[in-house]
């Protein structure tokens, strides 16, 4: 009895240091439990469904601002308002993707006055784009401009709202000669004239192909030697009227996985001619693109396609 009896409480000693060990390690570990781990985990994977899925939830996928609407305008309207004359035109000039919206056609009517010409053409060819016909009396104010970038864009604006007062100025261009007492200034008449500085003069400062949209594509080609982006991006938007599922996709893909700022560009106006709001997510992961030209152009189409889709869900259009 003796022996077992040490043996016994011989054996609680030694058991009863072993408990604080664990213990004392234990506690260090309960701050830092597994849950809250696992948890940010879990977010990246149910986040990230198909990109181009049509039954994509946008807002939970990275690179997507929460608020896409309220960041797209506030986009636009820093660069409406910047100190650079390429970013102020880039900014009005995407604002023609977003018809019949009022706040975009009372920035584009703004930049009308701008003192850049760069602006004001940007201005001009945003309200012919956008279907703006109450602004017809402001477009044929700008025909009497100084510049002859913001003549042939106010032209061709009120040539897309079918208005009459466009075809003086093209008769102008294409006789030399003034079809009524109004005309252009002798040294604009000499610029319109000059096949290359008329090639040039849609592509000053980002305005875009305008007025002579295939004509300008052929021009910038030579201009850039020999560079197939340019055809690559009108490919593009050619496809925004292929009812193709594929197509859509496609231009998608383009708008933000292509190497070429241009054809990015080019695919996210294709997505706002398409309509189509499944295609929203390109559009908005390309607003945070590195380009300026690109993101504004992402910016346009996101408030467009948002118009669009809350259009379709009985919702009204505009701001």
């Amino acid at each position: 009895m003796l022996i077992v009896s040490s043996l016994f409480f011989a054996q609680q000693p030694a058991s009863t240091p072993t408990k604080p060990p664990p213990d004392s390690q234990a506690q260090p570990q309960s701050p830092q439990p597994t849950t809250p781990q696992e948890k940010p985990a879990e977010q990246p994977g149910t986040a990230t469904p198909p990109e181009k899925g049509a039954a994509a939830e946008s807002a939970k996928l990275p690179g997507i601002p929460k608020d896409p609407k309220a960041y797209a305008w506030n986009m636009l309207k820093t660069g409406a308002a910047g100190n650079r004359t390429a970013t102020r035109a880039n900014a009005i000039r995407v604002l023609g993707l977003i018809p019949k919206n009022a706040r975009a056609q009372q920035m584009a009517e703004k930049a009308l006055k701008d003192g850049k010409p760069e602006v004001r053409s940007a201005a001009a060819t945003a309200l012919g784009r956008m279907q703006a016909r109450s602004s017809i009396p402001k477009l044929k104010d700008a025909l009497a401009d100084d510049e002859p970038a913001v003549v042939l864009s106010a032209a061709h604006a009120l040539d897309l709202l079918h208005d009459a007062s466009a075809f003086e100025v093209y008769y102008e261009i294409l006789t030399g000669q003034r079809k009524t007492s109004k005309g252009l200034i002798a040294t604009q008449v000499a610029v319109l004239k000059d096949p290359k500085k008329l090639a040039m003069l849609g592509f000053e400062e980002g305005i875009g192909f305008v007025p002579f949209a295939g004509m300008g594509w052929e021009a910038y080609r030579r201009l850039t030697k020999v560079d197939p982006s340019p055809v690559r991006a009108a490919a593009a938007v050619v496809l925004a009227k292929d009812p193709d599922p594929g197509s859509g996709n496609a231009i998608g893909d383009a708008a933000t996985d292509d190497k070429n700022w241009l054809v990015r560009s080019a695919a996210l106006e294709a997505l706002a001619k398409r309509e189509d709001p499944s295609l929203l997510q390109p559009a908005e992961l390309a607003m945070s693109d590195e380009t300026e030209a690109v993101k504004f152009t992402a910016a346009a189409t996101v408030l467009h396609l948002l118009d669009v889709r809350a259009a379709l869900k009985g919702g009204k259009k505009g701001m």
